[in-house]
């Protein structure tokens, strides 16, 4: 019971003061609670408990909900189609750098998998920061894409490394395959009702709203779509990320929504789920031989690889906001750590790698985020003169 309520008021603690420490250093709050999650955690102030994984797991299924509502996909199907073909190019060099990385340096095929993963959840987190700008809603876009890319191959690949090549993966790939085309035709036929009967959407989200009934329908979709996808025994994340879609697609006149459930999630849930990820890096790992060496390399392929990749926009973006939407796909932590998780549990990779990825995953979210800081006052400074 003691070590529950320490658990607790420690959590509380850094949730509090995790904003002000990052003022005062100067950096953005996110890695300032996985840092603090990491400290606390080797002081033994936090331990797994079942609740906080629970909650934890909730906060990252949130914060993918959170990245869905930054895509309209009205917006995006509106793309046009040079867009779309470099957003394939874009995708295609990413992938194609990663297998003829890891053939060269004969790396196992996970790598082919892990090195080019993309999630959008931090994004939405630089969107907190930044606002709506040009880069960023181009990140989100060609983000978007890229993640559901991401998390198509991550449920076959995961369905591979715990059934193997069979009946198992079939069956994964025929949900998957099934899910996809239902929530196509439900896109389309609500687009049509809601085309044909506007005032629907403003009954189910009225303007005068006292009963909050935009959260309650939000919080719906939420739990309906991870609930589908725990049926099928796809990616919950996927089920988040496609519920948090539904939200400025067919209620475009609550503009204020996404802002809201925001708000909620990054003042709660989660700081909870990155504070979680820190808690589960062990710093005695560090003194593993060639640990940081392998995280440093590991972070600089994939930054590397994304920004070289992101001069495909160089046209639409210039070349600074190009740079910067490359290092916005820099940071696929939580997909990341998922899918590292899940090659270390099926002894796809071994112990050093699997924390040198949890390491580079730290790393990339802490200078990606610093870099994107010092670019962005550099350009406000610039345009100012």
């Amino acid at each position: 019971m003691s070590d529950n309520i320490t658990l607790i008021i420690t959590i509380s603690l850094i949730i509090m003061f995790s904003p002000f420490v990052a003022k005062f250093l100067k950096l953005p709050t996110t890695p300032i609670e996985i840092i603090l999650g990491s400290i606390f955690g080797y002081l033994g102030f936090i331990h797994e408990e079942h609740l906080f994984n629970i909650v934890a797991e909730f906060g990252f299924l949130y914060l993918m909900f959170i990245a869905g509502t930054e895509i309209n996909l009205k917006n995006v199907l509106n793309t046009p189609a040079t867009i779309i073909k470099k957003v394939f190019v874009y995708l295609l060099f990413l992938y194609g750098f990663a297998i003829l990385f890891s053939i060269q340096f004969s790396l196992g095929k996970i790598f082919m998998v892990l090195l080019p993963l993309i999630s959008v959840g931090l994004v939405a987190a630089l969107s907190k920061e930044y606002g709506k700008t040009q880069w960023l809603s181009m990140s989100m876009t060609v983000g978007g894409i890229g993640e559901v890319a991401s998390i198509v191959i991550l449920t076959i690949t995961s369905a591979t490394l715990q059934s193997g090549v069979g009946l198992g993966l079939f069956q994964t790939i025929m949900s998957l395959l099934a899910f996809l085309l239902f929530m196509f035709l439900l896109f389309r036929s609500m687009q049509l009702i809601f085309w044909w009967f506007p005032k629907i959407s403003l009954a189910l989200m009225p303007h005068e709203d006292n009963k909050e009934q935009d959260i309650r329908l939000s919080m719906g979709i939420f739990f309906l779509l991870v609930g589908a996808m725990l049926y099928l025994h796809l990616e919950l994340a996927f089920g988040a990320f496609l519920a948090g879609i539904f939200i400025p697609t067919f209620f475009e006149h609550k503009h204020e929504l996404p802002e809201k459930l925001a708000s909620y999630g990054f003042g709660f849930l989660i700081p909870i789920f990155f504070i979680h990820i820190g808690a589960s890096f062990h710093l005695d790992a560090l003194l593993m031989n060639g640990l940081i060496a392998k995280a440093l390399i590991i972070t600089l392929v994939m930054i590397v690889m994304r920004l070289i990749a992101s001069l495909v926009f160089i046209k639409e973006l210039g070349f600074m906001d190009a740079i910067l939407m490359g290092l916005s796909h820099s940071m696929p932590l939580t997909l990341l750590i998922a899918m590292a998780t899940l090659a270390y549990s099926t002894s796809s990779i071994d112990k050093l790698h699997y924390y040198a990825f949890i390491l580079a995953a730290l790393f990339q979210v802490i200078s990606v985020m610093i870099i994107i800081k010092l670019i962005n006052i550099y350009k406000t400074r610039d345009e100012r003169v």
